[in-house]
């Protein structure tokens, strides 16, 4: 039988012990055959007996044998059906042999979460949310819960408790009363299936990081391993937040999960929590990956349609919709309820901005006409709704497209009554930290949710969804809307300049994307896949099936197109890329900020700089163009092949964004992690292994350290301080870029973060093994400087914009 400790596949992966009497024949454990023709399993092949499942399948086969025939008169017959237990909770919550009857939803069993987000900041106050998921529901509430918040303790005083033998997760310090706080919820959202409930929470700054502690009352988990009391860290008032980032959380379809351990990198990420406690981790895009709905899921059947006309000319009714609802519900419960993600979840605060596999691979990026049939305008509009739900604790909208609620221009009247049935949805709401879109997207029919938040004394983020508004225009692909980007860069300016006028300016920047910005160009490759010469392939292709791996499944182009397109660095997206970084170099310069680049999507880790010209002769700690891309990606999906790695460091030239600035891959990786041979002798910039990366201010607050850890500060024959003026992007640019790697001071836990100089200290986290479940990594380092920017006379107009 399938193990029990988690009823509704929230822990995909469960620990199946060997069985002693189990017999040596796997033809002694053969189902009926009338079950297996039920089931679709071939006659000659046995289920395994120990093997992990659920018994949904016989549940089925059981009750179908014994329900009246069709036909049957509604007064007589024998046929009752056999009706399971739908669902378990914990194992405390019932008898000792686990059996008990079925029984309808009380509101007090929760099959996802707790959820925690971080929001925002002020000058006084921490702002975040928790999420719950509740079995069952409607237009009634079964049972509201209540969220109880206290104060565990200042955060070095419970590690030295903790250190001494002393249970640290009790009270505060000066015998602070440990009862805390009572939340009430928010529904944002119930249907028959289930509740989702949303605690806003605040809690004030404090001289000292603070450790808290939360717990929803009176509640039971559907699976056991659930802690009842989760707790999460706030920073000190004057201290900036550590940060880790990652992307690319989940397995494309196809892949051996078995081969890759699962999900070990984020035992990595607990373990590093338990030693120096992240404040927020942020999410790159792709935090789930849904593209299994159309391999095993509803849209398996639209995708086996071989011409691309007819999948473009069909339909999305109410009950596809449905079904497609119910896959992305069930998919994301079961992920975000899977270990050993699940741990990070509810103790580690997250912001995230979503990519194309949160919704299914690929979608923004086919063309224009194709992203536009209802098909693909019906999943991503369910797909937005539990985007909104599971990772912004949002409501979402009251209803999602489909084909058949349109008016006479093929739009949606308002909510489709058919979707409110027995269905709650809360009214409207955001909150400070976005920043919306003015209108909504073409395919996504929502308005972007763009994100300005503060992390801490010394730092903000802004993260830019490209989602939700790509679109394809007769002339050019389009990430966001002009309008779109007015709106970000005109918030971007009030908040530094309120900033800059406080006691806490914000002196580090960090720019969130989908994909990277500062990376290799493949142009030579989009020109031979766009060129006629693929025309005779893909009628090959649609007739014979020729090349069937190389096209897509969905309009029929080069598969490897729809990646391309997807990155800032393709010619589409050139002159937009350019004006977004030239304003961005223009805000680093108005309030001497450091602006660094987080970006994933491409499953594999690298370091882009942009920096001036070195012409220019202008030293980094002054250089406003000066930006790191920090590319971390994946942290669950497999990497690509080593060839591909390679190719891209093969192609790691120095390119010119315009005139004054340039910029290349750092040669960042010294070494291949641990003992392994991920990479070719050459290749030094692009490391396929799975990785997530760790972002601190060295607080100018902290005593004086070691500048470089094992690496003494660089300096010329003589003993003066070494000159990086004139250098290109091959070489290093500043003192905190000598020996970047393995032997950087940030590379280490036990000195990374630990400077005083204000930079910023970078570790990319790689996976050494994907065979160790334990998920072990290898540190590569650097230290990004603070900007002290100084007024120059104007150079050159930034108007040649070259590749």
């Amino acid at each position: 039988m399938a193990s029990h400790d988690d009823s509704n596949g929230s822990n995909p992966r469960p620990e199946v012990e060997h069985n002693p009497y189990t017999s040596a024949s796997r033809w002694r454990h053969q189902e009926s055959s009338s079950f297996h023709r039920h089931a679709g399993q071939p006659q000659a092949e046995a289920r395994d007996p120990v093997a992990s499942g659920t018994t949904g399948d016989l549940a089925d086969f059981l009750n179908s044998t014994r329900i009246e025939p069709q036909g049957a008169g509604s007064a007589g017959g024998n046929y009752q059906p056999i009706t399971l237990a739908a669902g378990r909770g914990a194992a405390q919550d019932y008898p000792d042999d686990g059996r008990r009857e079925a029984e309808a939803p009380d509101g007090k069993e929760i099959v996802c979460g707790p959820l925690l987000n971080y929001r925002r900041m002020d000058e006084n106050r921490w702002y975040g949310s928790v999420l719950i998921v509740v079995k069952g529901g409607g237009q009634e509430v079964l049972y509201q819960p209540s969220l109880a918040l206290r104060r565990a303790g200042e955060a070095r005083r419970l590690a030295s408790a903790t250190a001494d033998g002393v249970n640290g997760t009790k009270g505060g310090s000066d015998g602070e009363a440990s009862h805390g706080t009572r939340f009430e919820p928010q529904r944002l959202y119930s249907d028959k299936r289930n509740t989702f409930w949303a605690f806003d929470i605040d809690v004030p700054l404090e001289p000292n990081e603070i450790k808290y502690e939360y717990e929803v009352p009176d509640m039971r988990f559907s699976g056991k391993y659930k802690p009842r009391v989760n707790n999460f860290f706030v920073p000190a008032a004057n201290e900036s937040m550590r940060i880790m980032f990652h992307s690319c959380n989940g397995f494309s379809v196809g892949t051996d999960e078995e081969a890759f351990s699962g999900a070990p990198l984020w035992n990595e990420v607990m373990r590093k929590h338990e030693r120096a406690p992240f404040h927020v981790m942020l999410g790159g895009g792709d935090q789930i990956y849904n593209d299994g709905i159309r391999v095993n899921g509803p849209l398996r059947a639209w995708t086996e349609i071989s011409n691309p006309k007819k999948r473009r000319e069909y339909p999305f009714p109410e009950t596809l919709r449905a079904e497609c609802d119910d896959y992305y519900l069930k998919n994301y419960i079961r992920w975000y309820n899977s270990k050993p993600f699940a741990s990070a979840n509810g103790q580690i605060p997250q912001v995230s901005i979503w990519d194309d596999h949160d919704i299914i691979d690929g979608f923004g990026s086919y063309v224009d006409q194709f992203m536009r049939c209802d098909v693909f305008r019906g999943i991503g509009g369910t797909a937005h709704k539990y985007y909104m739900l599971f990772q912004h604790h949002l409501p979402p909208p009251p209803s999602t497209y489909t084909s058949d609620h349109l008016d006479a221009n093929g739009e949606s009247p308002g909510p489709d009554p058919n979707q409110l049935i027995d269905t709650f949805v809360a009214s409207p709401k955001t909150d400070q930290q976005y920043i919306v879109g003015n209108k909504p997207g073409p395919y996504v029919a929502e308005h972007s949710f763009n994100i300005y938040s503060r992390l801490g004394a010394r730092i903000a983020l802004v993260g830019i969804d490209a989602r939700t508004e790509e679109s394809k225009q007769r002339t050019r692909h389009q990430v966001n809307y002009p309008e779109t980007y007015s709106l970000i860069f005109d918030r971007l300016r009030s908040e530094l300049s309120a900033a800059a006028g406080s006691s806490r300016p914000i002196k580090h920047l960090i720019l969130l994307l989908g994909i990277p910005i500062a990376y290799p160009r493949l142009t030579w490759l989009e020109n031979v896949l766009r060129s006629p010469i693929i025309g005779p392939v893909k009628f090959l292709n649609r007739r014979f099936g020729v090349g069937g791996g190389f096209f897509n499944h969905f309009d029929g182009s080069v598969d490897l197109l729809d990646d391309l397109d997807d990155h800032y660095t393709a010619k589409t997206h050139k002159r937009e890329r350019a004006e977004l970084m030239e304003e961005m170099q223009a805000i680093a310069a108005e309030f001497s900020v450091r602006i660094t680049i987080l970006g994933g999507d491409v499953h594999l880790a690298a370091l882009g700089r942009f920096y001036s010209n070195p012409k220019l002769k202008v030293p980094v700690e002054q250089d406003n163009r000066y930006m790191a891309n920090v590319v971390s990606s994946a942290i669950v999906n497999k990497p690509p092949p080593q060839a591909v790695a390679n190719l891209l460091a093969r192609r790691n030239k120095i390119h010119h964004l315009n005139d004054d600035t340039d910029e290349t891959l750092l040669d960042f990786f010294d070494k291949d992690p641990g003992d392994s041979s991920k990479t070719a002798h050459f290749n030094h910039c692009t490391m396929p292994s799975r990785n997530f990366a760790v972002l601190t201010e060295n607080s100018p607050n902290a005593p004086a350290t070691e500048t470089n850890g094992d690496a003494p500060a660089s300096s010329n024959g003589d003993g003066s301080p070494e000159s990086f003026q004139g250098r290109d992007g091959h070489a290093q640019l500043h003192q905190g870029g000598v020996a970047a790697g393995t032997k950087h001071k940030a590379a280490s836990d036990a000195t990374h973060g630990h400077g005083n100089d204000g930079g910023l200290d970078i570790c990319i986290n790689v996976e050494i093994d994907q065979h160790d479940a334990e998920g072990r990594t290898q540190g590569y380092g650097l230290t990004v400087p603070a900007l002290s920017y100084e007024m120059r006379a104007p150079s050159t107009p930034a108007s040649a914009h070259r590749s």
